[in-house]
């Protein structure tokens, strides 16, 4: 009984032990978790999120007519909750303003197709969405327009839905490019409607409509008790990854359309959607800088701010397998890293060009600015 006794005892000591050791380092890692800021990661992205490719007799049409054009349109991207699955985080949708409907519901595309003797390919609207008022998500009106998903509203309830099914998840950044101005060249396209501060609310609203406060990051989260939101992020306020696990962040594609989205609302008072500024603006927290050197990007970087790049375009490195721009990305410490080709999306040409982080991670420590008690194992 004795010799049971100190056995149980023994056996509770070590139990507690273990417990007590699991806890340390589980409190531990937790802490670690929770000093990494946002803008601390990286994660890989994909341009032009959407984009379901040109149908086949199209395709025909229009490699025939504009061969070197069509290059780089040639690339297609699978529905958005089998990317958020194989790990991206980022990701770009074109916006065209449709106010009243039917804008966009009849292009180029079937018309030629039908002149030219060929089969009809898919309907790409079978819903009649693209009659609705609303905005719409696509690459280039009358061209390149079919998209994955649609309206812009039903993109983003994917990617709710999605989000809902993984509350946990690395923030995911939403790229919103809005397509406006008068089309220029042979084409005879729709003339897209212009983007005015009244259109940037009905945008606005509609992503409310779809994401609830906290289930956003908005610039007047990261702003906090600071006057502008370029000192909030200089002096580091951005949000622990930790708190803004689960949660979607907006970002605007375009940098002329900053002073139009800001009219009304100074220093993005009540806005959604990050602006892409110039640094040290009083709007600045966001910068593309697709077209930067790697060292510019670190600079910025090291001063606070989220950076987006481009790993690739128009399908030029891809074609021959040129990782030059994709490496340099990688090292500069860029927190979003946009391609066309993710770890599921290799090219199909020679070399087959991919963007992947080390082990087909989520996300990884940020090379330039991550504390030091990053810890790359969780982040997931």
């Amino acid at each position: 009984m004795f010799v049971t006794s100190r056995t149980a005892l023994r056996t509770a000591a070590f139990v507690t032990g273990v417990a007590a050791a699991f806890s340390l380092a589980y409190c531990q890692s937790s802490s670690e978790t929770s000093e990494i800021k946002l803008n601390q990661i990286q994660v890989i992205g994909t341009h032009n999120s959407y984009h379901a490719g040109i149908a086949p007799n199209e395709a025909k049409l229009w490699q025939a007519k504009y061969a070197d054009a069509y290059k780089g349109l040639d690339y297609q991207h699978e529905p958005l909750p089998q990317q958020f699955d194989s790990g991206v985080r980022q990701i770009e949708l074109d916006v065209y303003a449709d106010t009243k409907g039917g804008l966009y519901a009849h292009p180029q595309g079937p018309s030629m197709v039908a002149d030219a003797h060929l089969p009809p390919d898919p309907d790409f609207d079978p819903n009649g969405v693209m009659m609705k008022p609303g905005f719409k998500v696509m690459h280039v009106q009358d061209v390149d327009y079919r998209s994955t998903c649609q309206p812009f509203t039903g993109c983003l309830q994917i990617i709710r839905q999605w989000s809902q099914a993984h509350p946990n998840h690395i923030p995911i950044f939403i790229l919103v490019e809005t397509k406006q101005g008068k089309p220029h060249g042979k084409l005879h396209l729709t003339e897209p409607e212009p983007f005015t501060s009244a259109t940037f609310d009905a945008l606005d609203a509609e992503i409310r409509s779809v994401f609830a406060p906290n289930e956003m990051i908005t610039p007047d989260d990261v702003r906090g008790h600071y006057e502008t939101l370029n000192e909030a992020v200089l002096a580091g306020n951005w949000p622990t990854l930790a708190s803004a696990r689960g949660k979607v962040v907006f970002l605007m594609d375009q940098r002329p359309v900053g002073p139009v989205y800001l009219d009304g609302h100074p220093l993005l008072r009540g806005r959604v959607i990050f602006t892409n500024a110039e640094p040290g603006q009083p709007d600045a927290a966001f910068i593309e800088r697709n077209d930067g050197t790697a060292a510019d990007i670190s600079a910025l970087v090291r001063q606070g701010y989220l950076i987006r790049a481009r790993t690739d375009s128009d399908t030029k490195e891809a074609r021959v397998n040129d990782t030059t721009t994709r490496d340099a990305m990688f090292a500069s410490g860029a927190q979003l890293l946009s391609t066309d080709y993710p770890v599921d999306e290799p090219a199909r040409w020679d070399g087959h060009f991919v963007v992947t982080l080390p082990g087909n991670a989520v996300a990884r420590c940020n090379p330039i600015n991550a504390p030091a008690g990053c810890n790359a194992d969780r982040l997931k």
